[in-house]
């Protein structure tokens, strides 16, 4: 286990170069130019070409691009061009608790919806309820937020009036739960099926006939010996889901104007902020290695079957 370890973590710095890399290189040959942004229409060429120079933007990538490794090497992620006089580290560590608290309760919305409704699909395979459970876990799944996030708004915030539409104010603020269900639907919907069709081939095994036969209830079958068995590719939806949280993060938060990362971010690409995106690019990326990582330890520990060496 602790090569297995050794040997993803020895990975993870030449990825996250290959990463950077690609951004860099995409955000200084894409169009536009920050400086000419952040002036604005009425700018003046001399300026922009004296300020160009000051931030090294006249350089060849590759020297500005050794420059933000060496840069990087020491923590320093560079200077916001939009926010001036702010690092990027300081705009991260602000909006990134905020964005964790919401992707955190989209993953405990689809966890503790999706998985019950897979399990109860499975047991009443073949009724009336488990046709319902399937077809609107299909229409979730196919829902995309941009069609998502209006539905809701338009139901629970014009016509009921029961919850606001925009704003933060914490992870036990009202204002978290149109967001959050609007990123935890599609979670709910693929944990469902998947759940739902992982019980199915557990439930059909002899050890569960066995259990069953010794007189054990159905509940203590389906948690001591169903369950567990039918985790494997439950616990990798999961670390997926978690993933696709990150970008799902971009949208939701410009839509309910939420001050995390994903709205920085959109902010960044509009004004060519390059080191705020580049910098939300890597911590993207490296909590998704991250993610990776934990739900493969996972595997092992939910079947002890499982060895990495």
């Amino acid at each position: 286990m602790g090569t297995y370890i050794a040997r993803r973590l020895i990975w993870t710095p030449f990825l996250l170069l290959m990463v950077t890399f690609v951004t860099f290189s995409l955000g200084r040959f894409g169009p536009g130019d920050p400086v000419e942004i952040l002036m604005g229409q009425y700018s003046n060429p001399e300026v922009v070409q004296r300020i160009r120079e000051q931030k090294g933007l006249d350089d060849n990538i590759f020297s500005q691009y050794g420059r933000y490794i060496s840069d990087m090497s020491r923590g320093d992620f560079g200077e916001s061009f939009k926010y001036r006089g702010r690092s990027v580290g300081e705009l991260l560590k602000k909006r990134m608790w905020v964005s964790s608290q919401l992707a955190f309760a989209a993953l405990a919305i689809s966890v503790s919806l999706g998985i019950p409704a897979g399990v109860f699909a499975a047991l009443k395979q073949g009724t009336w309820w488990d046709t319902v459970t399937v077809v609107t876990t299909l229409v979730g799944q196919s829902m995309p937020v941009f069609l998502t996030a209006p539905g809701l708004l338009i139901i629970f915030a014009l016509k009921l009036d029961i919850l606001p539409t925009h704003g933060w104010g914490g992870f036990f603020d009202t204002r978290i739960i149109l967001p959050s269900l609007v990123m935890g639907i599609p979670g709910v919907a693929i944990l469902a099926r998947l759940t739902r069709a992982s019980t199915l081939d557990i439930i059909s095994q002899d050890y569960i006939r066995t259990a069953r036969a010794k007189g054990l209830g159905e509940f203590m079958v389906l948690v001591r010996h169903g369950l567990k068995n039918a985790s494997i590719p439950i616990v990798t939806i999961v670390g997926l889901s978690m993933a696709g949280l990150v970008s799902g993060l971009v949208v939701t938060e410009a839509v309910f104007a939420i001050p995390g990362l994903g709205r920085l971010v959109v902010d960044a690409v509009l004004r060519r902020d390059y080191p705020v995106i580049q910098g939300i690019v890597l911590l993207f990326v490296g909590v998704i290695l991250v993610i990776n990582l934990v739900t493969d330890l996972l595997y092992s520990w939910v079947d002890p079957r499982i060895r990495y060496n």
